[in-house]
């Protein structure tokens, strides 16, 4: 009876440990999304942490707890997506590793709970401020350290689903930073096109050309 009483409070505890750690990414997610929506309508300049907490119903206090600034929590979104794409790859079935890597990337781009429920109203208006916001100097130390953890994480990801060794050999980092490259160039690509292009669809088309050249060891 003591054995089941037990199972049954660690089961208790991870639930409850589980619900808390799904609130924290939520909060997260809402924090970083509201700062990129708030960036992009009325600019960078114009955005302070107080707004971008009220945006996502929470106290300043809250908003320092997960970001030590408002351009991390704005890269935060693009992190968050780099270092799924790396999950997928681990827990992902069995199978060819480039049929692996472009499931994984392109399920991120496709629409999220927060984009759902702030819909775009003016879609040309949207995309003008995502490419001022983007540009944003004070933005680029953030985005290339954010590039940077992500590519580390697939590389390993990749690493594990090729055998290969992470701290010798080339190709996982090769075929992490051709990824990331590779959607780099497509939300560029998406911003510079008028109707601008999915960045699904030019990730379907750019990741399959990579991948002719990267053939698995």
């Amino acid at each position: 009876m003591a054995r089941m009483f037990a199972r049954r409070a660690s089961f208790a505890t991870v639930f409850v440990m589980g619900l808390r750690e799904q609130k924290k990414a939520e909060t997260r997610a809402a924090l970083s999304w509201a700062a990129v929506r708030l960036t992009v309508e009325r600019g960078f300049g114009n955005v302070k942490v107080e707004d971008i907490a009220e945006a996502a119903g929470v106290s300043p206090r809250t908003f320092n707890n997960y970001f030590s600034s408002k351009g991390e929590a704005i890269v935060a979104r693009h992190l968050d997506r780099g270092l799924r794409i790396a999950e997928a790859l681990r827990e992902g079935p069995e199978g060819p590793l480039w049929e692996a890597i472009t499931r994984s990337v392109l399920a991120q781009f496709e629409p999220d709970a927060e984009a759902a429920a702030h819909p775009v109203a003016d879609a040309d208006r949207w995309t003008a401020g995502v490419r001022m916001m983007v540009s944003e100097p004070a933005l680029q130390g953030e985005m290339l350290r954010a590039g940077a953890i992500a590519e580390a994480e697939i590389a390993a990801a990749v690493a594990d689903r090729t055998g290969t060794d992470l701290q010798q050999d080339l190709y996982p980092h090769l075929v992490a930073s051709a990824v990331v490259a590779a959607i780099n160039t497509a939300i560029a690509h998406h911003l510079r096109t008028d109707p601008p292009v999915p960045v699904s669809r030019l990730l379907a088309d750019a990741l399959p050309r990579v991948a002719a050249g990267l053939s698995t060891p």
